[in-house]
C-alpha cells in the first residue's frame, strides 16, 4: 500500500474511532473523514497530526468531569458527541485553506489553516475547561454573573484555558512545519483572537431561547418538554454559524496582517 493509501487508512481508522467511542455521531464520522480527507491533500501528515491532536485534545476536555457539564449540556444546542455540522463548524475553514493551497501552493494558506485549528481549539479548551470554573463567569455584555456555559461570558479559568488551546497548536505547528518563531507567535495571537470574536458574537448576535416553563435562558428550541420563546439574538447565529465565522475571520484577519 503507498502512502496515499496509508493516509487514507489512517483518516477512514480516526473517523471510524470517533463514532466507537461515541465522540461523533455517524454523520459527524463522514464529515470528519471527508475534512480529513482534504486536509490531507492540501498538508499531508503533519496537517492531518495538528487537526488530530485538536479533536483528540477537545474530544478529551468534552468528556473531562462530564458529570459536572449535565446541567450545562441540557441548555446548550447539542452535547459532547458532535454532528456533521459541528465538525464542519471546527474544520471548515482549516479545510478551505487546505484545498486552496492544493489548488495554488502559498505559505499563507498554511498559516490561515493553523490559525483556524488554534481558534477552534482554543474556544473549546474556553467553553469546556471554563465551564468547571468554581466561580461564576462574567457576561461581556452586562458584566454581571452568570451560569456556567453561558455564551458570551468569560472567567480567569476560560481566558487561560483559551490561551493555553492556541498556544499548544501554534507550538505545535512551529515544531511540525518548521515555521519561524515569529509566524508562530501569529499564529498563538490569531487564534486566542478567534477566540474573543466567538465570545463577542456568542454575547451580543448569538440567538438565546427562553423556556417558558422554568424561565432558563438556553440555546435549544425545546426545553421542559415545550417549545421554546426567541429572547435575543439572530435566528441564523446559532452556536455552530457562531464557531464556524469566528474561526474564519481569526484566519482572514491572520492572512491580511501576514500579507
Amino acid at each position: 500500500m503507498d502512502d496515499t493509501g496509508l493516509r487514507l487508512l489512517f483518516i477512514a481508522a480516526t473517523a471510524l474511532c470517533g463514532y466507537l467511542l461515541r465522540l461523533l455521531t455517524m454523520s459527524g464520522s463522514l464529515a470528519a473523514l471527508t475534512v480529513g480527507i482534504l486536509i490531507g491533500l492540501g498538508f499531508g501528515v503533519k496537517g492531518l497530526l495538528l487537526l488530530g491532536f485538536f479533536f483528540a485534545s477537545s474530544s478529551f476536555w468534552s468528556k473531562y468531569k462530564r458529570r459536572n457539564k449535565a446541567k450545562i449540556e441540557e441548555r446548550h444546542e447539542k452535547g459532547s458527541q458532535r454532528d456533521w455540522i459541528q465538525v464542519a463548524a471546527n474544520g471548515g475553514t482549516a479545510a478551505i485553506c487546505s484545498l486552496l493551497h492544493l489548488a495554488s501552493p502559498n505559505e499563507l494558506w498554511l498559516y490561515g489553516f493553523a490559525i483556524s485549528i488554534a481558534a477552534a481549539n482554543s474556544d473549546t479548551w474556553a467553553s469546556e475547561i471554563g465551564s468547571l470554573s468554581k466561580r461564576a463567569p462574567i457576561f461581556i455584555r452586562s458584566f454581571k454573573s452568570v451560569e456556567a456555559g453561558t455564551s458570551g461570558a468569560i472567567s480567569v479559568l476560560g481566558t487561560v484555558a483559551a490561551l493555553c488551546g492556541s498556544l499548544t497548536i501554534s507550538l505545535l505547528g512551529y515544531y511540525l512545519f518548521h515555521i519561524s518563531f515569529s509566524r508562530m507567535l501569529v499564529i498563538f495571537l490569531f487564534g486566542f483572537i478567534g477566540n474573543v470574536i466567538d465570545t463577542l458574537f456568542g454575547a451580543f448576535i448569538q440567538v438565546v431561547y427562553q423556556c417558558k416553563k422554568c424561565g432558563a435562558e438556553v440555546e435549544v428550541r425545546s426545553h421542559c418538554g415545550t417549545k421554546t420563546a426567541n429572547k435575543r439574538g439572530l435566528l441564523v447565529m446559532n452556536n455552530d454559524a457562531v464557531n464556524f465565522i469566528s474561526g474564519f475571520m481569526a484566519a482572514l484577519i491572520g492572512l491580511l496582517f501576514l500579507k
